[in-house]
This record gives C-alpha cells, structure tokens and sequence, in this order.
C-alpha cells in the first residue's frame, strides 16, 4: 500500500518540466521490445487492453490503470489484438528545491528519487483523462502562461491522483474523522490538546488514529499542531507587535522561554532571529 504521507512530503519538495505529452492509438500489432528507459514519464491507460513486464514483472494493462516509469527501468510492452490500447502519457524532469527551517535546499534529478514508480489503480477516470485532456491541448501552444499552466495542471493531476489513492485507502467514515479531526484542530490550535482528545473525536484508538492520521497527513497529530501554532507564531512575528509573550499565549503556550524552544526546533531559527530577518522590531522576553 503506498505511503501518502511519505509520497506528499517527497511532492512538495520537487518543481516539475514537461517535455512530452501525447495521446496514442495502438495498433494491433503494436509491441515494444524490452529496452531501457530513459526518461521520467507518466502512461495513464484510457482504453483497450495489453500487458507490460517492468524489470521482469507482468503487469496486466486495462482502462483504469497508471504507470509512472523512471530511467534504468526495463520495460517490453505489447497491445492486446482484440482490443488495442489508448493512453495518456507526459515525459517530465525534475529537481527537488525546497526551504526546510529557513534553508533552502537543492539536489538534481539524478540524485532524488521520484516517489511514484511501477502502475497503481485509479478510481476516479473521468476527471483524470479530463486534466489530460486539458495538457494535452496545450501542447501545440507555446508562451510563459501557456508554460505556466501545464506546470499547474500537472500539479493538479498529481495531486488528483493522489486523492484518488487515498479514497481508495480509506473508508467514507474514516476520511471523514481524520478530515475532522484537522479541521478541529486548525480552529482550535491555540487550546489546550491532547492525542487522547482528537482520538477520541475520530472514534479511534489512541495509536490506530496516530497511525492512520501520520499515513495520511504526512505528520503526526501533535507534530501537526506544532506546526499550526509555528505558522500561525510567525504571522504575528511579522504582521503584529505584540509582545512575544503574547504571542506565545495566543498560538497556545503559556511559558514563552518553551515557545521560543519550540520555535527553534520547528523553524529552524528562534523567534528573535526569525524578526530579525523578517521584521525590524520584536519586543523580546525578559530575562
């Protein structure tokens, strides 16, 4: 089963080029011989039926069905007679650029794997093949906005395609409590909350709801709600004057020296530091 948390986290940490979309129509005959890949690419099967074996596994292709291939991939393909196949298929690079505790870090496709790799079953078809549709139709078009929203759309479609996974792993009552549970909690974050609360919200065991909401959400629950409070900290920090004091009690911690602690851990920086660079004034704690 795959690790939504884990792939969300890996997402977000990569900016994305298209270099190829297309739509093809198989002939019967149609069959690839095993080679190496050499490109990143995304094959959302539309119609038909056939079968791939990546790396010496047989996959059984249909409608429904989507594969992410990576370079050093064998792949042999080969279209079914009766019913030749139709799919979808983007050809993309990427790099991984993301800030984490106000340092920016880089790396090269090489050297970052891509989440998503071999084929998953997809659910919701109809508003996939709709986002594909919608590349696709920009692919004759050229220009930084026409650039600009591939790129958007693309990230639209992963992102589809990972609700999707997630419909598929959870239960209607499930995704509901979970769903619950962060919406209590970004309302709420500045109160006092335990595990045992939320758990109990979600109808759950203390550690079936940690398990099930880190899987999900990429997160811990307490973890989560540190991070609100951060969030919600720095905003203040920036946009405010009020005292740090103040600003400790309103995200929901009464002694600011453990705030200030907490903030560091989170954000990388402390609160003084993080003013520093981000305003020209803060008010500081006694001492």
């Amino acid at each position: 089963m795959i690790k939504l948390g884990e792939v969300l986290t890996k997402l977000n940490q990569l900016v994305f080029s298209i270099n190829l979309v297309g739509y093809k129509q198989c002939e019967p005959t149609w069959y690839h011989d095993p080679r190496q890949q050499s490109f990143h690419s995304l094959w959302f099967i539309a119609k038909g039926k056939g079968d791939f074996i990546i790396n010496g596994t047989s996959y059984p292709v249909e409608s429904g069905k989507l594969f992410f291939f990576e370079p050093s991939m064998v792949c042999e393909r080969k279209t079914d007679i009766e019913e030749p196949l139709e799919y979808y298929f983007i050809r993309f690079t990427y790099a991984s650029a993301f800030m984490e505790k106000e340092q920016w870090t880089f790396g090269e496709e090489r050297d970052v794997s891509f989440p998503m790799s071999g084929m998953y079953n997809v659910q919701n078809s109809a508003h996939i093949i709709n986002l594909l549709e919608q590349i696709l139709h920009l692919r004759k078009r050229r220009g930084a906005i026409v650039a600009m929203k591939r790129k958007l759309l693309f990230w639209e479609l992963l992102l589809m395609i990972i609700q999707d996974f997630r419909s598929q792993n959870l239960t209607g009552n499930t995704t509901n409590a979970i769903d619950r549970t962060v919406d209590y909690l970004t309302s709420h974050y500045q109160e006092a909350i335990t595990l045992e609360n939320l758990a109990q919200m979600a109808g759950m065991s203390v550690s079936h709801y940690s398990r099930l909401f880190k899987k999900f959400i990429g997160y811990s629950p307490m973890d989560y709600l540190r991070h609100l409070r951060m969030d919600r900290a720095k905003e203040l920090i920036v946009f405010s004057d009020s005292r740090l004091k103040e600003i400790s009690q309103s995200v929901g911690y009464q002694d600011e020296f453990f705030f200030s602690r907490t903030f560091k851990k989170v954000v990388g920086v402390s609160p003084t530091e993080f003013a520093k660079k981000h305003k020209t004034k803060l008010t500081l704690p006694s001492k």
